[in-house]
């Protein structure tokens, strides 16, 4: 995987995080880190808030990033959100979202006149780089990824002729390539790491000689929520994860929760979709975020929590992240 500077904090007292029984007396949250941002998103979101102060209209193509509340605040200060560049102005400024966009997207904007401001994560724009080396060296790709995803709508465009999508096991046992010497297989960044490699894995038992990225696709922000998350899962009654419900990295948290032995797991997007319902029989709930949640949303949750019984909050810290990305020239 592309690795942020890491390192190991300290976990709870005792180094383990154990189930409490309800008979016990105290209520208590975990709190899980890393969570929330990731240094993609926390570029793709400051990129327009500074688009707005330097350009005052701002147009963005589709969702900076998948959570609602982002999106709203940006709506409330200006940011014009589309789904396609025919309802953008001719001439008028547009953000590409962290996502990434198939090169037709850029070859459009270009011939509207449009001014740019990519906000493309960078671990995304390295696949994208990936794909089109590979396809120009006359290799087929096998992209694992969910059909319709904007990062994989983004990615298969780079070369739609050499690229097959992979979305399952069952799409890895009947995949067809064209040719098997030069195969290569990328993915989309925010999969669960397990469901990837276990696709991987399969495809390689048919295809031997298939080639690995230079790195794992997977970003680090992604792969480490999900560590996180598989290292208490199996001491906690009730794991709640706050992110929006088309955020693919927030979903596969609570995949991953109930796959690593939580007794239960919800998505929500803010407090208010927290149901009391959930607690009962429950003492220890584990809380974390997907990479494009912003804390406040996780704060609410506590409070809320909090009201309810569980007052009790201790961090659980897997690793510190580091990595920071550069803003696009336009906004520095």
């Amino acid at each position: 995987m592309d690795s942020a500077p890491l390192a190991k904090a300290p976990d709870l007292v005792g180094g383990s995080v154990a189930r409490s029984s309800a008979s016990q007396a105290a209520k208590r949250v975990i709190l899980i880190s890393p969570r929330g941002y990731c240094a993609g998103v926390d570029r793709a979101v400051t990129t327009v808030e500074r688009a707005l102060d330097r350009f005052g209209t701002v147009y963005v193509r589709k969702q900076i990033v998948h959570n609602r509340h982002v999106v709203a605040e940006l709506e409330a200060r200006g940011a014009i959100f589309v789904d396609e560049l025919d309802q953008v102005p001719d001439g008028a400024t547009v953000v590409f979202s962290a996502h990434g966009v198939a090169p037709v997207v850029r070859l459009e904007a270009e011939r509207r006149g449009l001014r740019v401001i990519d906000a493309s994560c960078p671990l995304v724009t390295k696949v994208h780089h990936e794909a089109r080396r590979l396809a120009e060296t006359g290799w087929e790709i096998l992209l694992i990824g969910h059909a319709g995803h904007e990062e994989v709508v983004g990615t298969f465009g780079e070369a739609p002729a050499a690229m097959t999508l992979v979305e399952s096991l069952a799409d890895a046992d009947r995949v067809e390539p064209r040719q098997t010497e030069r195969l290569a297989w990328l993915s989309q960044t925010t999969l669960s790491v397990d469901e990837t490699r276990r696709i991987v894995d399969r495809l390689r038992q048919r295809f031997p000689a298939i080639q690995d990225p230079p790195r794992d696709d997977i970003c680090y922000a992604t792969s480490n929520r999900q560590a996180a998350v598989a290292a208490v899962a199996a001491d906690i009654d009730l794991m709640i994860v706050v992110g929006s419900d088309n955020s693919s990295n927030s979903k596969r948290l609570v995949e991953v929760a109930l796959t690593a032995g939580a007794g239960a797991a919800q998505l929500i997007d803010d407090a208010s979709g927290l149901e009391p319902a959930w607690l009962t029989g429950v003492s220890t709930v584990g809380l974390t975020s997907g990479a494009s949640a912003p804390q406040r949303l996780v704060s609410g949750v506590i409070e809320a929590l909090a009201d309810l019984g569980f007052s009790d909050v201790e961090p659980y810290t897997a690793a510190v992240e580091t990595l920071t990305f550069s803003l696009p020239a336009a906004v520095r």
